[in-house]
């Protein structure tokens, strides 16, 4: 059975799939702690399904090195097989990388390499594409850079707003990022092939 913590900033709609898939039992893993760079509405889910939770605000930190630290022992207290970053808005300093790697995974809205970074359904709007997508990745030192685990395409249709196509390309985060745990928790991934 595969420990994962789970890292948001936001809602944690990701974060609510994988918590509704490991209520099935035959579901080979279960999210042990929640964590979140500020006071995020997705800790909800936490007390919801009775999962321990922290917050390491950013603010607290005198830089981002400080921030990390005090995260990366959070999170190490646990014990984790499996980080995932699921909307974490921030990056993480490279040694905490180094530490987590390469059980380290993010969820990103879009199909990478095209519109990485914070804003990737903008972008995609912006650049007047036909289709974007969604991936899952390892997480490295760039931004979302890391070797891609998983991605599908979604279509971006003509009256699509950021929020609509946004909307349909989580449905498919989500899926992929269920279905990425159990390929890594049954060896389908081996995530020390990819990065070595």
């Amino acid at each position: 059975m595969l420990k994962l913590v789970v890292l948001i900033s936001g809602g944690g709609s990701n974060l609510r799939s994988l918590l509704e898939a490991a209520q099935d039992a035959e579901y080979p893993a279960r999210v042990v702690a929640i964590g979140a760079d500020r006071d995020a509405e997705g800790l909800v889910h936490a007390e919801e399904f009775g999962i321990p939770s922290f917050a390491v605000s950013f603010a607290n930190y005198p830089d981002r090195e400080a921030w990390g630290d005090a995260l990366l022992e959070q999170v190490q207290q646990w014990q984790p097989d499996l980080v995932i970053l699921s909307g974490l808005m921030r990056l993480l300093p490279p040694r905490v990388v180094a530490a987590l790697s390469p059980n380290l995974i993010n969820t990103h809205p879009a199909y990478l390499p095209e519109f990485p970074g914070a804003h990737g359904v903008r972008d995609a709007i912006a650049a007047g594409v036909s289709e974007s997508g969604a991936s899952v990745i390892v997480v490295d030192n760039g931004v979302d850079s890391g070797p891609i685990l998983s991605q599908r395409r979604v279509a971006v249709l003509p009256n699509d707003t950021e929020s609509s196509l946004h909307d349909r390309i989580k449905l498919v985060e989500r899926e992929l990022l269920v279905q990425v745990v159990l390929d890594i928790a049954n060896g389908t991934i081996d995530l020390k092939e990819l990065v070595s």
